[in-house]
């Protein structure tokens, strides 16, 4: 489009639902059965859905490369700052599928198509919030999933803004 900023007309906000649903629902109480990877958050998953519907999606479901943007942020805050623990895991699961599969083993490559089946068949009966509700709730999260821009660390609603913060290693 011709703004850069992400609007809530950018976007199938059914898809979008889509995916936050078949994250909801495989959250991570049962995240190894799914994608056989412990530890992985529902933060994660839902980043995963996004980018399970890039690796198996077709062509036709690409009307909204903007909400593409709502799995891993932007490093210009927009629409939100790029949660790094989340952008590192997801890119972790993906090596391990793809390394996997390079073997003969499929079963990360599979669950990553089920996710992006879950979030198709979901995408037709599921709501949930508004874009805006969406961002306010990342934009809340960010300090906590490492979020990061061009303008720095994300600082948590009890830090001093007037105190430079300490990065961990």
């Amino acid at each position: 489009p011709a703004h850069h900023d992400v609007r809530e007309s950018d976007i199938v906000m059914r898809r979008l639902h889509g995916n936050i649903a078949s994250a909801i629902e495989s959250g991570p109480k049962d995240f190894p059965e799914l994608l056989l990877v412990p530890g992985v958050g529902p933060r994660t998953v839902r980043a995963l859905a996004m980018v399970s519907e890039v690796v198996h999606g077709a062509p036709y479901r690409f009307s909204d490369p903007a909400r593409f943007s709502l799995a891993h942020g932007g490093k210009d805050r927009h629409p939100f700052p790029v949660p790094l623990k989340v952008f590192d895991e997801t890119i972790s699961v993906l090596k391990s599928a793809v390394g996997k599969a390079k073997l003969g083993r499929n079963e990360e490559l599979e669950a990553l198509r089920r996710l992006d089946g879950e979030s198709r068949r979901m995408e037709r009966y599921v709501t949930g919030p508004s874009l805006k509700e969406i961002v306010a709730g990342e934009m809340d999260q960010s300090h906590l999933l490492g979020g990061r821009s061009v303008f720095g660390w994300e600082k948590g609603p009890d830090v001093d803004a007037s105190k430079p913060l300490k990065k961990d290693a």
